[in-house]
């Protein structure tokens, strides 16, 4: 029996890498740019990255941090101060080193103007704000600061990837100064914890929450936090971090403090960011072979609705479907009102609803002369596979309570994924049993939960088989148990996976 026809091909099971490109072609989310690595974020593609900047920069607010702005360009002597940073983020850096252009004899245009010092494109921020907080900070009065900004940043990859990875991205990152380490730890704690809630709450993603392990946290920080989703191929996303950078910052860059007693103390700082990125992982946890499924929370347009009409009829149902619009807009979901629009673009029916299929709009409603007669509404949601008819009256009534089921049913079924493919694993054989994979665009195993003693024990066979330690998961351990590899004695439990 031939398989159903879908939208996007090929499908997730074909060529998961591809589906995941096509999607977003389908969608209209984004396109490659003629700068090599970067990409062109189309309208929808932005407004949905909108809603998630909103969304979280209202839980950054309510958590008490402010927004603020810093350079783009960063000195490379401010780097250099802090020689672990910069050995993370070497491999990865644009540096400026003129700033004039002057016309070349051959024709054409060279570098002129050398600076006597290069600057960096901001990677990440922690050395200029550092610098800056340097300034800010005399006095325990003057603690703790709490900011964040909106930004791009620019890390030099070779190989990139839609969403997933570029050149140049768009993303928040949150610096804090403290008084004491434990107010530090507490900040970092409590925003990854943000992290987790929005990614749960908005995104319907569910996230595992833990510490990453010495050699996977971040350049410089003391302690790593991360939330880590599965994809539908069950490799896993690293999604959002939040690091305790201990007082190293704060040595680096001179962040210094009249303590209460009197004395002199280096201050103790924090860092947590995402990115762009968090679109990559909407589309690979919620997306299917007909393109982008989106969580109502977050989706641009909540409802579309398509006038049916044919020659005379035409004023009769564009002023129905004004009317149910303005019935709809006057709902409330998720605190707001539902977000509609008519699609009366003059295209075929079929072309207009896979349109609104392929981009994720949660619900579409067709309205025609009939339905008008009967009182009734055609709806499709976007996670069902047949559309139905429904009473108008019961539609405006339950609109709110169709997208937040939709919303509810897509964590679900994520959830259920992470979960029928997670396994504990106690010996070596076992691993590399579930690590395996004859096809390396398809299926990718999933999350693994085993102790280890050694990290560095561990390298050969993680690098053989293309697998990371995720996360330490927070609250898995509080009993010890025994290395799945060398059958030593062992207190730490992590999430092994093949990632992104």
């Amino acid at each position: 029996m031939p398989a159903p026809k879908t939208a996007i091909s090929p499908t997730r099971e074909v060529d998961y890498p591809e589906w995941y490109q096509q999607v977003i072609k389908a969608a209209d989310l984004a396109e490659n740019s003629s700068v090599r690595g970067c990409m062109v974020i189309k309208p929808w593609g932005y407004q949905l990255w909108e809603n998630i900047q909103r969304a979280l920069d209202d839980m950054f607010k309510a958590t008490g941090h402010q927004n603020a702005y810093f350079p783009l360009f960063i000195p490379m002597s401010y780097l250099e101060k802090e020689a672990e940073h910069v050995e993370g983020f070497a491999k990865e850096c644009a540096v400026v080193t003129h700033h004039r252009l002057e016309p070349n004899p051959d024709g054409g245009l060279r570098p002129a103007g050398k600076l006597e010092e290069p600057l960096i494109v901001r990677p990440t921020s922690e050395t200029i704000i550092g610098a800056t907080y340097a300034k800010w900070v005399q006095s325990y009065r003057d603690l703790p600061i709490l900011i964040n900004q909106w930004a791009n940043v620019v890390r030099w990859e070779m190989r990139t990837r839609m969403f997933l990875r570029t050149a140049e991205f768009l993303w928040q990152e949150g610096h804090t100064v403290h008084a004491t380490a434990a107010e530090a730890i507490a900040e970092t704690e409590k925003m990854v914890d943000v992290y987790r809630d929005f990614a749960q709450d908005w995104m319907a993603m569910p996230v595992i929450v833990g510490s990453k392990t010495a050699k996977e946290r971040f350049p410089g920080a003391v302690d790593t936090l991360s939330i880590e989703a599965m994809m539908q191929d069950r490799k896993a996303l690293q999604a959002g971090t939040s690091h305790f950078l201990g007082q190293n910052f704060a040595k680096a860059q001179d962040i210094k403090f009249q303590s209460e007693k009197g004395g002199v103390e280096h201050a103790w700082t924090t860092s947590w960011g995402v990115s762009t990125r968090l679109v990559g992982a909407l589309i690979m946890t919620h997306s299917d072979d007909d393109g982008l499924v989106l969580p109502p929370r977050l989706a641009p347009t909540h409802v579309v609705i398509q006038p049916i009409y044919k020659g005379d009829s035409r004023a009769e149902v564009m002023a129905e479907a004004q009317s149910l619009r303005d019935e709809i807009a006057a709902q409330s979901y998720a605190g707001a009102p539902v977000r509609v629009t008519i699609d009366d673009r003059d295209i075929r029916g079929g072309e207009k609803k896979w349109y609104h299929v392929k981009r994720g709009v949660p619900i579409r409603l067709e309205i025609g002369p009939k339905d008008i007669a009967a009182g009734t509404v055609f709806c499709g949601i976007r996670n069902q596979p047949k559309s139905f008819g429904i009473s108008r009256s019961e539609l405006v009534s339950t609109i709110g309570t169709k997208l937040e089921t939709l919303q509810s049913e897509l964590f679900a079924a994520a959830l259920h994924l992470r979960e029928s493919n997670t396994v504990t694993i106690t010996n070596e054989a076992d691993f590399r049993d579930f690590f395996s994979t004859q096809n390396e665009d398809k299926i990718h195993g999933g999350f693994a939960h085993a102790y280890f003693a050694d990290e560095d024990a561990l390298e050969p066979l993680l690098k053989e088989l293309k697998v990371t330690i995720r996360c330490v998961p927070r609250g898995d351990n509080t009993t010890p148990g025994t290395c799945f590899l060398t059958g030593r004695p062992a207190e730490k439990k992590a999430v092994f996976a093949k990632a992104y």
